[in-house]
């Protein structure tokens, strides 16, 4: 069963997948089974064929639809069975950046992946953005820029976090197409990702999850 599911995902066939995770809930697999051996492996390899230029971002959008549409059906049953998901993570495109293909699909790589994603959208404001963060108690802001315009939001959530007196207290990680490594280090950001499956690489990392 594991492995059908996989097949279905990386086979991009949406219906397929679909299929068997209903299979997989009658057989009464376990969902956590079902997400840490099939789902996450396969969105992984996925994210991985992207990193080398062996499929694009049209496959990688349909994948994180597929996982979106997966995890929807598992999520409510890790509720019943009293299974707790990994640490809330905060996603979102920073104030003033509409795209969000970017952001969703790092969203759904972590939800597959069992994180406890509070998704904020698109164009959050620095204080909505922080105050969430502090309300939820997630320690990993993961914060999207996809506009040379908006990067500078990124920096505004950390100098918001530190006037507060809450940056020790949170793991500020960057992404998007204009960012870079040495701007994550200019603005002193935890972590930079080049891509979806590099930011929840450093999310499991600063978790203290080891990536499977």
């Amino acid at each position: 069963m594991i492995k059908t599911i996989r097949d279905a995902v990386l086979d991009y066939n949406l219906d397929a997948a679909v299929d068997a995770i209903k299979a997989a809930i009658e057989d009464k697999m376990p969902p956590t089974d079902i997400i840490e051996n099939a789902l996450a492996p396969s969105i992984r390899e996925i994210g991985d064929k992207f990193g080398r230029m062996e499929v694009y971002l049209p496959e990688l959008v349909l994948a994180a639809d597929i996982m979106n549409a997966c995890t929807a059906m598992l999520m409510p049953l890790l509720a019943k069975e009293g299974k707790e998901s990994r640490a809330p993570v905060i996603v979102a495109a920073v104030q003033g950046d509409i795209h969000d293909i970017g952001k969703n699909i790092v969203a759904s790589m972590l939800i597959a992946s069992g994180f406890n994603v509070i998704d904020m959208g698109v164009d959050v404001k620095t204080s909505d953005l922080v105050e969430k963060t502090i309300e939820s108690k997630a320690k990993i802001i993961c914060a999207s820029a996809l506009m040379s315009s908006t990067i500078g939001s990124q920096k505004d959530i950390i100098d918001f976090l530190t006037a507060l007196g809450e940056r020790d207290k949170h793991v500020v990680l960057v992404g998007g197409g204009p960012t870079s490594k040495e701007w994550a280090d200019k603005i002193g950001a935890d972590g930079w990702g080049p891509d979806a499956t590099s930011a929840v690489r450093l999310v499991e990392e600063h978790s203290g999850v080891r990536g499977g």
